[in-house]
């Protein structure tokens, strides 16, 4: 040990009035004195002064580093059994009484050192444990479990189960099926005479087709369905599909086969959705799918009625389409704020039905509202379809055909 090292141990020493333990005098002392460990550090400096910590009552810490036993081992398995826990990498994570941080911060400012935190210690010694005694891995950047270890009275073990994410493609092919699971507008979900006690405005969902097989093999807690976007409830989501990530919150099972999952929930789900492409994916897919760049796109076909017989040439009027100023339109402003949008139409194609009816493919910006662009929505969105051909317009029906990968 070098002269600054000692000089360290034996101010550490005074600070303390000598109770001090083994875990705390190697930790407090670890940017000066190499070691295997803290207690190794510990030992060095025990044999260099002649002192025993062995049977200190630590100031610092409280000997809390002796609450690290069989019994705590013993409560963290118990707690991963009987939760019944899928996991292969993990982190812990303690909560420790003030007083204990406040005097460890007071000792280390007045010795002066670079310092290990008692927290960090604590964290290090429980998980190597469990890493010795399993096959589990600690992992820092992303964990399957968090064991959250109580240690300020009684000793109390938690588990948190981290989300799994899973992402595809769907496809809708009946219409009057919402995107995600609709609560009961009358009973906000709670169940009445008007859902028939089911709490849901609509029996079924994109969403909930997949989402309820998912969740019993994983036994998680609830789902939450990630959509690149979402299409009106009678409107058909054909083409390769819509990107979706969906979320299973406090999965117990993780090892699950997505593509034998996959198969039976289409076979389940035949002829109203279809899922494609399952696979794990990290958390921040959930956000990413959800960002349009100026290169992403969407592409429609909308069946477009007339009030009255309309001018067949002025189809290729709609061809020069472009920029679209849009206001939010009447039906979503209870959910959007009303403010301009400004979108892009980046291709159109007509075809002709007859004298009220036509067909056009168009594809645009993603987030344009493509029945207010036929119906002009009362003046909210300039230029539109009905304007351009002089007649009043509606969407009679509509279909995703394409959206474009983020």
């Amino acid at each position: 040990m070098d002269q600054l090292a000692i000089l360290k141990a034996k101010e550490l020493l005074e600070l303390t009035e000598g109770n001090i333990c083994n875990h705390c005098l190697g930790r407090k002392l670890s940017s000066l004195v190499k070691g295997e460990d803290n207690l190794d550090r510990a030992k060095k400096i025990s044999e260099e002064l002649n002192i025993n910590q062995d049977d200190a009552d630590c100031v610092i810490c409280g000997n809390i580093f002796d609450r690290i036993n069989d019994e705590l081992f013993d409560k963290i398995y118990n707690k991963i059994e009987h939760l019944g826990v899928e996991f292969d990498t993990f982190l812990v994570g303690t909560s420790l009484d003030k007083a204990i941080k406040q005097k460890d911060d007071e000792i280390s400012d007045s010795l002066d050192v670079v310092v290990e935190p008692i927290k960090k210690e604590l964290n290090r010694i429980i998980g190597s444990e469990i890493e010795n005694n399993s096959d589990k891995e600690v992992s820092f950047e992303k964990q399957d479990i968090v064991i959250n270890v109580d240690i300020r009275k009684k000793t109390k073990v938690r588990l948190q189960i981290n989300p799994l994410f899973i992402e595809g493609k769907y496809n809708k092919y009946l219409r009057g099926i919402p995107q995600t699971k609709w609560p009961c507008t009358k009973c906000k979900g709670r169940g009445c005479d008007e859902c028939n006690g089911t709490g849901k405005q609509y029996p079924e969902s994109v969403e909930e087709l997949l989402s309820e097989r998912i969740l019993e093999v994983t036994r998680g807690y609830e789902a939450k369905f990630h959509g690149a976007g979402r299409e009106d409830i009678d409107v058909l989501m054909l083409g390769s599909g819509r990107p979706f990530v969906l979320e299973i919150k406090e999965p117990k099972i993780r090892k699950i086969n997505l593509k034998e999952l996959e198969e039976e929930i289409n076979k389940s789900a035949e002829g109203k959705t279809a899922y494609h492409g399952l696979k794990f994916v990290e958390r921040n897919r959930k956000a990413e799918i959800k960002v349009s760049s100026p290169d992403t796109y969407k592409v429609y076909k909308a069946l477009v009625k007339c009030e009255e017989p309309y001018d067949k040439s002025k189809l290729k009027d709609l061809e020069k389409l472009d920029e679209i100023n849009q206001q939010t339109p009447i039906r979503v402003l209870r959910r959007r704020a009303d403010k301009v949008r400004i979108k892009h139409v980046k291709e159109l194609k007509s075809e002709v039905i007859d004298d009220y009816t036509f067909e056009i493919t168009i594809k645009t910006e993603g987030g344009l509202y493509i029945k207010e662009l036929i119906s002009g929505d009362e003046g909210r969105s300039k230029p539109n379809v009905s304007e351009i051909l002089g007649v009043n317009a509606v969407c009679a029906q509509l279909d995703v055909i394409e959206v474009s990968e983020k």
